[in-house]
């Protein structure tokens, strides 16, 4: 059974890219989904409310990308998770890290100028973003789990060469109509 209405905690540094300028992300968000979205930027809640005669999996849906958008997604990123429904969100937590760990390993994921990030993103075929103790990723299910592998591996020191040539390995089984979990 879904709840009438759903609450999702957002950081209140990401308020007001849910709500964009004079509200057009949230108003965006609300027709393509026909949910209703209130927002209390004093606690940095926002509650959705699913149309009574509309599909009940969409305020689901919609919860999913406040939380996308929470973790640092950008709202035009976030919402391929309306329009595509194979699409996945997940959010790794780094919070077991000291902060001396938690800013290297960061380093490590991020890379110079960005391009550890880029590089994953491109190689498995999923967004990625980086924010406070979290690292989110959005893609579908197999392309999450070699991306999830490649940033434990990150985490746990292996070389960048080593995440990479994994990632590849994972792409060119994909190309050849292979699973991704065959290794």
């Amino acid at each position: 059974m879904i709840p009438e209405q759903i609450t999702i905690k957002i950081p209140q540094d990401r308020i007001g890219v849910l709500i964009g300028h004079k509200g057009v992300v949230k108003w965006d968000i609300e027709k393509r989904s026909e949910c209703k979205i209130t927002v209390d930027s004093n606690e940095g809640e926002a509650y959705i409310e699913g149309a009574e005669d509309g599909d009940p999996l969409k305020a689901l849906r919609v919860a999913e990308m406040i939380k996308a958008i929470g973790r640092g997604f950008s709202p035009e990123v976030a919402v391929s998770l309306l329009d595509d429904p194979l699409l996945l969100f997940e959010v790794i937590p780094l919070s077991h890290l000291t902060q001396k760990t938690l800013k290297r390993v960061k380093g490590r994921l991020i890379g110079k100028n960005g391009r550890t990030r880029r590089a994953i993103e491109d190689l498995a075929g999923v967004e990625i973003t980086i924010y406070g103790k979290t690292i989110s990723v959005i893609g579908h299910y197999h392309r999450i789990k070699a991306a999830h592998d490649a940033i434990e591996m990150l985490i746990t020191g292996a070389p960048h060469s080593s995440v990479y040539a994994f990632l590849e390995r994972k792409r060119r089984a994909e190309t050849e109509g292979r699973k991704w979990y065959i290794e």
